[in-house]
């Protein structure tokens, strides 16, 4: 992993257990390789992703916000890769709605079927 990923902290540090990652859902894990793809591509610079990150958080918490309210660490990482996509022009906010309405209907499904031709 990217050092300026892996090294992370305060308000931004990545949830770990023993030292390593922790997603509770598929769709966290997912959110999280597209935030790091996207800077390694060149969408934006991962300082300034980190960035919205720490503002989305401060911003939740600053709204009286506790743990206890649902509180979800990649519900805020999601929001603000969803932000900083549409601020670069990287994708719209209509597209960033039905990609995801694309990828609830999948996770409701099995995802071991096959296509015909072996695809």
């Amino acid at each position: 992993m990217r050092s300026d990923v892996a090294e992370m902290d305060g308000l931004s540090a990545l949830p770990r257990k023993n030292g390593e990652l922790v997603f509770t859902e598929p769709w966290e894990s997912r959110a999280f390789g597209i935030a790091v793809a996207t800077s390694e591509a060149g969408g934006y610079d991962w300082e300034e992703f980190r960035q919205g990150l720490i503002a989305d958080i401060g911003a939740w918490e600053a709204a009286g916000h506790t743990e206890d309210d649902g509180w979800s660490y990649y519900d805020r990482w999601l929001a603000s890769l969803e932000g900083l996509l549409a601020k670069k022009g990287i994708v719209t906010p209509a597209q960033l709605h039905d990609r995801m309405h694309e990828l609830e209907h999948e996770d409701d499904h099995d995802h071991h079927h096959h296509r015909e031709g072996g695809r």
